[in-house]
């Protein structure tokens, strides 16, 4: 990839902030927002995709409309790793996984129906290979997530 490929300017940049809020913002509001015609904020974003630069749109969900009130951050030491990640993937109450540098081996973010989703979490971790866990609960999210 070239630094040409990479480079955004500052519309560029507004695009994709507002875009990160609302991805399926209509290209007219878009517009509006960053100082564009609707034809040309659509072109901007086009770019974008061509470029790289957004690789996908995806959705948010409302964990707790799905009765999942308790989000957790979970790092853990695991022993064997492919096998691991193929069981997160599976896992619709996962939100976010990664491995990390250091210790833990993985943090993963995990959205359960309580305390008791989240130790049956724990409990289905563990039997995965998942080996020291930390849990931390998070009283409420800042950015993200």
């Amino acid at each position: 990839m070239t630094a040409e490929s990479t480079v955004t300017d500052k519309t560029d940049r507004e695009i994709l902030s507002v875009l990160k809020s609302d991805a399926r913002i209509p290209w007219q509001m878009l517009g509006e927002r960053v100082g564009l015609s609707a034809n040309a904020a659509a072109d901007r974003v086009r770019r974008l995709l061509r470029r790289g630069v957004i690789t996908r749109f995806t959705t948010v969900v409302d964990q707790r409309l799905l009765g999942r009130s308790l989000t957790a951050i979970v790092d853990a030491r695991i022993n064997t790793t492919a096998k691991f990640d193929d069981a997160l993937r599976r896992r619709d109450d996962v939100v976010w996984a990664a491995h990390v540098t250091g210790v833990p081996d993985v943090k993963v973010m995990v959205a359960c129906n309580g305390t008791q989703g989240l130790d049956d979490f724990l409990q289905w971790l563990h039997k995965q290979g998942a080996t020291d866990t930390r849990t931390d609960v998070v009283l409420r999210p800042i950015v993200g997530v």
